[in-house]
Order: C-alpha cells, then sequence, then structure tokens
C-alpha cells in the first residue's frame, strides 16, 4: 500500500458468458440491449459472447420477423476439465432456482430437450 491507497482486485463469481447465457434462458426473446442492460455490458461485447456460445454449441437462434429467438442446448456439457460432468441445464438450474426474496424464477423457456 502506498500513501494509504490499498490495490483492490476485483473479481465475480460468474463470468460475463454466463450472465448472458442465464438472461437468454429466462427469456429466450430478449434483444441484446436488454441482455447488455441486465448485465453492465456493451451490446458489442454482448454479440461476442453470444457468438462464443453459438460457436461452441451452447446456444442457437433462429430469426423470427426482426427478432432472435434464443434456444440454450440443455444437454452440453461446461466447458472447463475442472467442471466436467454437468450440464448447462443442471447450472442454469441452480442460477434460476430462486430470487433472493425467496419466490421462484420461471422455468427456463429457452432450453432444448436432451436428444437421444
Amino acid at each position: 500500500m502506498e500513501n494509504g491507497t490499498a490495490t483492490e482486485r476485483h473479481w465475480t463469481f460468474l463470468t460475463n458468458h454466463a450472465r448472458v447465457l442465464v438472461q437468454i434462458a429466462r427469456d429466450p426473446g430478449i434483444r441484446v440491449r436488454d441482455i447488455a442492460s441486465c448485465c453492465l455490458l456493451t451490446e458489442r461485447a454482448v454479440q461476442r459472447i453470444i457468438t462464443d456460445l453459438e460457436q461452441a454449441g451452447y446456444l442457437s437462434h433462429e430469426r423470427q420477423g426482426r427478432a432472435n429467438h434464443y434456444s440454450v442446448t440443455a444437454s452440453k456439457q461446461l466447458r472447463h476439465p475442472a467442471d466436467a460432468g454437468p450440464t448447462v441445464s443442471e447450472l442454469l438450474a441452480t442460477l434460476l432456482r430462486s430470487t433472493a426474496d425467496g419466490h421462484r424464477d420461471p422455468a427456463p423457456t429457452a432450453l432444448e430437450s436432451p436428444r437421444t
């Protein structure tokens, strides 16, 4: 510490990719602008994240008029080797389980059922 100021490290429990995925799972018709607002990101950052998620197979979209309708690939396993095992569906079920006041969030509507 110099002159009484501390260098503070900032970190969070969730990545921006996880935050974007959660918003899409909550509302598959959500606009990039609204995702950006909810996640405190720029629209450009959200677009890059959506592209990353689509290229990795975690997300897809279908054009409906002037809007996109997203689908999360629920059966896809998490990406990091240390997280091997759980699926996107299990992660989202945990993150969407309840709000801070104890009320249950609506079920994720953008999830695709596992393919057999």
